[in-house]
């Protein structure tokens, strides 16, 4: 899809679930930190997919029951992040091509309708907030940050959404941001983290303009490139091709 940031808008966490009511018990605020740390590490790329989760190994880790792990892993289960199976336990979940394809039209859908309303409504400190993200973005692009920029990246849309004061949106836009890092674990090619860039500064711009045909052709464009990039239709190579590939020229 670091260490912990101020809760403004530029600097959201993706896997923030800011608007779950607060824990009433120590084992619900850890569960939730656990749920936390693991979308983190999925979203920063730090946990591959079909990667094991060992009960023991994470309750030692924090210290807690095995219960608590159990309560985080049941809900990171819920959120597609992780796939419970009987006898061989939990691992970090491993999109198929189909789900991967219906997490961007549901992307698509969102975001489209996002940016049209939020191109009506948008106020100068928005777009002032905004700007500030693209030059964190920006700046972990130049700097080879891996981890940095693709969480900024993928903030970018959690950011736009909540600038409509709707919570659930925001949190159903985390969500997919989520799946969608761990989709491009599974699938993605040299997208380039710089292009998305370019293509955040131009969705702001035609924000700014309140151009809502521009931002939502844009949006579109945006999440269609990022689709495109990732490897959704592998080829089944020739046995032969495979076995004795040409050498480059």
């Amino acid at each position: 899809m670091p260490a912990a940031h101020a809760r403004s808008p530029r600097h959201l966490k993706v896997v923030a679930k800011t608007a779950r009511p607060a824990a009433s018990s120590a084992p619900a605020t850890t569960t939730q930190r656990i749920v936390d740390s693991v979308t983190t590490a999925i979203v920063e790329r730090r946990l591959m997919p079909g990667t094991k989760l060992a009960e023991q190994k994470i309750a030692d880790i924090f210290a807690v029951s095995r219960t608590v792990v159990r309560q985080a892993l049941n809900q990171l289960s819920r959120d597609k992040l992780v796939t419970l199976t009987p006898a061989r336990g939990a691992y970090v979940a491993e999109p198929s091509v189909e789900e991967a394809r219906q997490v961007f039209e549901v992307r698509n859908m969102l975001e489209t309708a996002m940016v049209r309303r939020l191109a009506a409504e948008i106020t100068p400190a928005q777009v002032a907030e905004l700007r500030a993200h693209l030059r964190d973005e920006q700046a972990a692009v130049q700097r080879t940050d891996v981890s940095g920029r693709t969480r900024l990246l993928a903030d970018f849309h959690v950011v736009l959404a909540r600038m409509l004061g709707n919570e659930t949106l925001a949190e159903m836009l985390q969500d997919l941001v989520s799946r969608c890092s761990l989709i491009s674990l599974m699938y993605q090619s040299s997208h380039s983290a710089e292009h998305s860039f370019e293509e955040h500064v131009a969705i702001v711009d035609a924000l700014e303009k309140r151009d809502a045909r521009a931002a939502v052709r844009l949006m579109d464009d945006h999440l269609g490139n990022v689709e495109r990039n990732l490897r959704l239709d592998p080829r089944v190579p020739d046995l032969e091709a495979a076995l004795f590939p040409v050498p480059a020229k």
